[in-house]
């Protein structure tokens, strides 16, 4: 619970551990017009023996962090994959693709999902969605169906911390700008490969060449107020989906 994390030592002594290795910057200036080297000097290096919840830094519980970045054909610039608790971390299956999360849902809940399968989402993503909508009601839907240990989803949105099941988020380039998820096709064989960090369509550069000079980008679903503002200047997810960058 947050009070054991708070009895332990709290957020004060992960930041110190962090520091002490050289994973914070003790320059920054925090909200008390400290910094953070000086709001931490006093707080130990290491955590209290007594206590087990927050374990010692040459101790962790797992050798690598529970979020992996995913790279392939279908994620140039990256994608993110939640990798604790899953039980199957690979899988290659045919492409189900669907235009939006509520096009996906209602195929799930059609019955129309089989194992194996790799779901595709796209237009999802910062500027498609425009926002990266969260995915939670399609994930919460393959639990439902009893398929989350046995099928694969893909988007250029996002997902909640809540979601279970080999499901990769933040797809870039996202669909809606060109990136390759935009050009997969129903059927096409995908793979999605936790321990290589590997998502991938296996299809030719020669095809998907062909189906990029065929894509024609769709009409954004904005066209003024705040979220067509926003769409428009948004950046690639891997890079924050900031608005910012040219300004």
């Amino acid at each position: 619970m947050a009070t054991d994390l708070h009895r332990a030592g709290g957020i004060p002594q992960v930041m110190k551990m962090l520091l002490e290795h050289d994973l914070l910057h003790a320059d920054c200036i925090t909200i008390t017009g400290q910094t953070v080297g000086e709001l931490l000097k006093d707080i130990p290096a290491t955590p209290r023996p007594d206590q087990d919840v927050i374990r010692p830094w040459e101790n962790p519980m797992y050798s690598s962090g529970h979020l992996g970045i995913l790279k392939g054909n279908l994620a140039t610039e990256g994608s993110v994959a939640k990798l604790t608790g899953i039980k199957i971390r690979k899988i290659t299956g045919p492409a189900r693709v669907y235009e939006s999360e509520e096009d996906c849902l209602t195929a799930i809940l059609a019955g129309k999902i089989n194992p194996g399968d790799v779901l595709v989402i796209r237009y999802e993503g910062p500027k498609g969605g425009p926002g990266m909508r969260e995915m939670l009601a399609p994930t919460s839907a393959i639990i439902g169906a009893g398929l989350g240990d046995s099928v694969g989803l893909i988007t250029d949105g996002r997902f909640s911390g809540g979601t279970y099941g080999m499901v990769v988020g933040h797809v870039a380039p996202e669909a809606f700008v060109g990136g390759t998820i935009a050009f997969v096709q129903e059927g096409d064989p995908i793979t999605i490969d936790a321990d290589a960090r590997l998502l991938q369509v296996h299809v030719s550069d020669q095809e998907l060449a062909q189906r990029r000079a065929n894509w024609q980008p769709p009409q954004p679903r904005y066209t003024k107020g705040v979220l067509a503002k926003y769409a428009k200047l948004v950046s690639s997810s891997s890079l924050g989906a900031v608005t910012d960058l040219n300004l």
